[in-house]
């Protein structure tokens, strides 16, 4: 009979025997009225609280200038302060008009002292004037993925009501920030000497949890005003997973915050899945074709999940359309990845690794 459809092969996905963990954290409560906890690769949502509620974000408001200021901006450029950035309301640099600050050192002043004069500055350096920043501020969210969320100023401050985020949108943004290495160096930092600035000041890290509240901080934004109360963005590195946290009016923030983290990294940890290497031959392939795996896929798992993990490669073929692999816990998709297809003239070297792991059928 003619071979029809699509060739389906299960990867079976094998741990160690598991001994569940009597101590395991239970479920965290937070003060804050808005609370999320999610992995910062996989982008994976391990707690949350009213996390999609459109809500007023004071401060952390700033973590979208700084991204876009790295992104679009030389940090080595020198940003002359306009008169406009220099009467800037609440916290300050007390930067002077016509002062020339390099844009890394303003994006130091933002993150650690919270700085909206240094907002004001980078969004003309940048755009050329805080109405345009701000529609570039919304163009990034939208690419972000961000749904509950509009900016009208680089700040924060509560000048209108059409300013909103919610700490599943600031975490999406903390998650796409961290991918910049400086911006990563700059929000984990403790302290620092602005050089380009006369006498060079030195700023510390508002944030607590970074400068020293908890060990596995690697770093962060506050946030406040009257109106939004007070807001909260912190990231945390253990055993190689990070895990991001963002409150949003919140009584008791720091302890939310190491809670949080806490119970995520009791409960969940960072799962290689899928490793880049060639895989065995298929049912009716070609004796010289063959197809790889080419990304690596870690994604945090509890030890109750990680029974339910599958793998499924499907490869048609007609090959008219791209072989994929698939993982699945229990239903739901995690994971999609296209195979691709190379030609060898010999593959017993690959052939013994992945054995045991492939059972094929048609």
């Amino acid at each position: 009979m003619k071979q029809i459809g699509k060739l389906l092969l299960i990867f079976v996905f094998c741990f160690p025997s598991i001994s569940f963990n009597a101590h395991a954290s239970p479920a965290p409560s937070a003060s804050a009225d808005q609370a999320i906890l999610i992995e910062a690769e996989s982008g994976r949502v391990l707690f949350e609280k009213n996390a999609h509620r459109e809500q007023k974000i004071a401060s952390i408001t700033k973590i979208m200038t700084a991204h876009l200021a790295l992104k679009h901006g030389d940090p080595a450029s020198l940003v002359k302060i306009s008169p406009e950035a220099s009467v800037t309301e609440g916290s300050s640099l007390y930067l002077k008009a016509g002062q020339k600050v390099s844009l890394s050192d303003l994006v130091y002043g933002l993150l650690l002292r919270s700085g909206n004069d240094s907002a004001v500055a980078i969004a003309e350096h940048i755009s050329g004037s805080i109405e345009d920043f701000s529609k570039l501020m919304n163009e990034e969210a939208k690419k972000i993925g961000m749904k509950n969320s509009h900016f009208t100023n680089p700040h924060g401050l509560d000048l209108d009501n059409e300013h909103y985020s919610s700490s599943y949108d600031m975490a999406l943004l903390t998650k796409e920030a961290m991918k910049d290495d400086l911006f990563a160096e700059i929000f984990g930092t403790k302290s620092h000497k602005a050089e380009s600035l006369d006498p060079s000041p030195v700023w510390n890290n508002k944030h607590r949890l970074i400068t020293g509240m908890y060990p596995h901080a690697t770093g962060g934004k506050t946030g406040f005003t009257k109106q939004a109360g007070r807001t909260l963005v912190t990231t945390a590195k253990r055993d190689g997973m990070t895990l991001i946290v963002v409150t949003i009016r919140a009584s008791n923030d720091w302890n939310d915050h190491m809670n949080l983290f806490e119970y995520g990294f009791a409960n969940y940890k960072k799962t290689a899945i899928l490793h880049p290497d060639t895989l065995p031959p298929f049912p009716g392939q070609n004796k010289n074709e063959f197809y790889s795996l080419v990304e690596p896929f870690e994604y945090p798992l509890s030890d109750k999940e990680k029974p339910l993990v599958t793998i499924e490669g499907k490869i048609p073929y007609s090959r008219t359309s791209p072989p994929v692999v698939t993982v699945k816990l229990d239903e739901e998709v995690i994971h999609e990845q296209e195979l691709i297809r190379e030609t060898r003239t010999s593959f017993f070297s690959n052939w013994e690794k992945f054995l045991e792991k492939v059972i094929f059928w048609q």
